[in-house]
């Protein structure tokens, strides 16, 4: 996969990205600030989040549309999206404004309005929401793009992803990464599974990655090993800002780590390699050999008094210990000299 000229894989450094979602706060200069520095601390990409209220849901009072427990417990749904969204005539100058930075900017659609706005501002990349896995007309809508595709898999059981991806490959999607993700606000991390991620991989034979909602780190370093390429984590810039998905995002010192820690991680997995590495070439030398450590005239048997397997690695190897016992040495040997085969007599 590529965007931009950014390749997106294994053979990559890992693809971080920064989800501005809701941490805007309505205020556009928020959001661009958040894009600015999100660049800054070393992010791939931003990702915003395309939908009104009104594309979400309807403004009723139902008790269908308050939401029972979690983070956004008593919340009504279309007030909820009310305060989170990024409004539609915000997108261009997002847009712009992230390319000014050098930093690829994309964003989720929520519906085929979305989509149409996003495609007039040449959206290099669709992400679809662990939400909207099960919407099947709109994984058609964003295939057709032939856009790259990120898609969330959150709640999602393993009938409903296959479903999803066949609908996305039928429709057009050639590009195709799917990120393991629990949709826990936030995520502990006993609940993380990171080893769906290599399932994933071995399943579905895309790129792979995690959208990960724990507080710290740890699991997005630790899934680099299991094969993600692509790191999605919510970003602010100050969590006593406050708002929807606060109390959730990492802030600019976190983000730093990540793109940090995640690259280290990708930069450790290499290759399968018994050859010596770097400065253990350097370090050998302090291997135990096999040392003269009573001086010896010529003639004289070598023996457990007089020869010792020690450090450092100048000497015969230590595993010839036994087979040079009781053979005498050509020559006169002080206390300290590393033994060689020359110096033995056959």
């Amino acid at each position: 996969m590529k965007i931009n000229n950014r390749g997106i894989g294994r053979e990559f450094e890992p693809f971080i990205v920064a989800e501005v979602s809701a941490n805007h706060n309505g205020d556009i200069e928020c959001a661009k600030n958040t894009i600015s520095e999100a660049k800054r601390c070393g992010a791939d990409a931003v990702k915003l989040q395309t939908y009104t209220p009104d594309t979400m849901t309807i403004n009723s009072k139902n008790e269908d549309f308050i939401i029972k427990d979690g983070l956004w417990e008593g919340r009504n749904l279309y007030e909820l999206y009310q305060e989170a969204y990024t409004p539609f005539e915000w997108h261009e100058e997002l847009y712009d404004f992230a390319n000014d930075q050098d930093i690829i900017c994309f964003s989720t659609p929520f519906d085929e309005s979305a989509v149409e706005l996003l495609e007039s501002l040449d959206n290099p990349i669709y992400k679809v929401a662990s939400f909207e896995v099960t919407d099947l007309f709109l994984l058609k809508t964003i295939a057709a793009t032939k856009k790259p595709v990120i898609m969330s898999t959150g709640m999602a059981n393993i009938e409903e992803i296959e479903e999803a991806v066949e609908t996305l490959r039928m429709n057009g999607t050639t590009e195709l990464a799917i990120l393991h993700c629990v949709s826990g606000y936030p995520t502990e991390p006993k609940d993380a599974n990171l080893k769906t991620i290599a399932d994933l991989s071995e399943r579905f034979e895309c790129e792979v990655g995690l959208s990960d909602h724990t507080l710290s780190n740890a699991c997005a370093i630790s899934s680099i090993s299991m094969g993600a390429s692509i790191i999605e984590k919510h970003f602010i810039i100050d969590r006593s800002l406050g708002g929807p998905d606060s109390s959730f995002s990492i802030e600019p010192d976190q983000l730093k780590n990540l793109k940090i820690s995640t690259t280290e991680a990708w930069e450790s997995i290499g290759n399968i390699n018994y050859e010596l590495k770097g400065e253990e070439e350097n370090m050998i030398k302090f291997r135990r050999s096999l040392y003269i450590v009573e001086d010896v005239k010529a003639g004289d048997k070598l023996s457990k008094d007089n020869l010792r397997r020690i450090r450092p690695g100048y000497g015969i190897e230590p595993k010839f210990y036994q087979e040079v016992l009781n053979k005498r040495v050509k020559i006169d040997l002080k206390s300290g000299t590393a033994l060689s085969w020359e110096m033995i007599d056959e």
